[in-house]
């Protein structure tokens, strides 16, 4: 039986992130705090593993497509923040969309990170860059299944290009990809230490590397690109639902939110009163697809797309 002092986080944003969150709400409230940190598409297994008998109380961070699909599924609860009131439209819309069962905490677009000391000019600016000869076996991506930046790559391209063209695509990208990385960060870290050339990523994950001195340069693809609203969920029938909802509550403040940019992580805040770190990609300057949240978040959608993705793509390797 749980503690009642105590909370059960499953983290999908990266772990130095994840960590000030748990430290800094345990600091704040006398609660302690089990901090599990896994990418969305890993927690979103793990939920729906642990359906009946939830061992976690909230799911913070990750991409809100696996939120929405956990939210479609009973696997969240509903819940209306008195902070609702703070935040941005879309993480308003993101709330709605879901009966309340998750909610948007951060925004951030695709796109992708190359080493300047790897890649010869004509520095790539499009999707359709990505397919040159130039670049083969040196473009990292991770996988869509345990992954929800490469699912929002995938999601992306097939409201851009049409899905049999976006498998085309991405079948044609195949051949220059080295590794599909199980982490979405992970290919841009592996550029900025040189193992590979191109990460494709949120953008906010290259400039991360960029502030720390790597030679990455961040790059807004000119066929206009997708974007993620970073979601949070309280986990339906947790063990400290009360915990729970404090947590939530705490994470949509403006000073909670304002410990991204501390633990280098440059996603626009949900939060309008929340500082917008200076680094942080600008979204009104980059070119956005009117990407369809409700649509590709449906759990059908998502598990017609990867198996898909599994028998052309994922099954070739």
């Amino acid at each position: 039986m749980a503690q009642a002092n105590e909370l059960v986080l499953y983290c999908s944003v990266q772990e130095e992130w994840c960590r000030l969150m748990g430290e800094s709400f345990q600091r704040e409230s006398g609660i302690n705090v089990l901090m599990t940190r896994r990418s969305s598409g890993e927690t979103y297994a793990q939920l729906k593993a642990e359906e009946g008998q939830p061992r976690g109380d909230v799911w913070w961070g990750g991409t809100g497509d696996p939120h929405l699909q956990a939210a479609e599924e009973g696997l969240t609860a509903a819940y209306e923040s008195p902070m609702l009131a703070e935040l941005q439209d879309w993480a308003v819309s993101q709330a709605e969309a879901s009966g309340f069962r998750t909610v948007g905490i951060y925004a951030g677009a695709l796109g992708y990170g190359f080493n300047t000391e790897l890649v010869d000019d004509p520095a790539p600016a499009c999707w359709s860059d990505l397919l040159d000869e130039r670049f083969r076996d040196d473009i990292q991506v991770a996988n869509p299944n345990s992954s929800g930046t490469a699912y929002t790559l995938l999601a992306t391209l097939v409201q851009i290009m049409g899905e049999d063209e976006a498998f085309e695509f991405l079948g044609q990208l195949d051949e220059n990809i080295s590794q599909y990385t199980q982490s979405g960060a992970a290919p841009i870290r592996n550029a900025a230490t040189g193992e590979t050339a191109i990460g494709i990523v949120f953008m906010h994950d290259a400039v991360a590397q960029a502030v720390t001195g790597a030679p990455i340069t961040a790059v807004a693809p000119c066929e206009g690109t997708g974007y993620e609203i970073g979601s949070m969920s309280l986990v339906e029938g947790g063990p400290n639902p009360e915990n729970a909802r404090l947590f939530y509550d705490w994470a949509l403040s403006p000073e909670a939110q304002a410990l991204g940019a501390e633990a280098n992580s440059f996603q626009v805040p949900s939060n309008r009163n929340a500082p917008v770190p200076p680094e942080s990609p600008s979204l009104d300057q980059i070119t956005l697809i009117d990407y369809d949240f409700v649509t590709y978040g449906a759990s059908d959608t998502r598990q017609n797309l990867l198996s898909r993705w599994d028998a052309e793509i994922g099954a070739q390797r």
